[in-house]
């Protein structure tokens, strides 16, 4: 478990398999603790190592590499989404939105 946050960006990144269906989205600086429970809340998976520390949810709920958001230590977070979302909090990233009702 060295690398874990480096190994679930890769995997998204890989998923994703186009740089036309993810978008990468600059968030404030988050303190781990708070994004371990945005993580929990969300469903997914937290991981932290000396470098920083990240979540990643299927965006429905569950574990997953379609939203990431990461966080380097004392730096801005970043996130990862699917689509044109323009999320504004670790939460919106790391969850899909609501439908809209017409």
């Amino acid at each position: 478990m060295r690398h874990p946050i480096a190994l679930l960006v890769l995997t998204g990144a890989l998923a994703l398999n186009g740089a036309a269906l993810a978008r990468d989205i600059t968030l404030p600086p988050t303190a781990a603790e708070a994004l371990k429970s945005a993580c929990d809340k969300a469903g997914g998976q937290f991981s932290q190592d000396a470098k920083g520390y990240g979540c990643g949810t299927n965006c429905l709920g569950k574990p997953g590499t379609d939203c990431i958001v990461h966080c380097a230590t004392g730096e801005k977070c970043s996130a990862q989404v699917i689509g044109a979302r323009h999320p504004r909090s670790i939460a919106e990233a790391l969850t899909k939105p609501a439908q809209r009702s017409r």
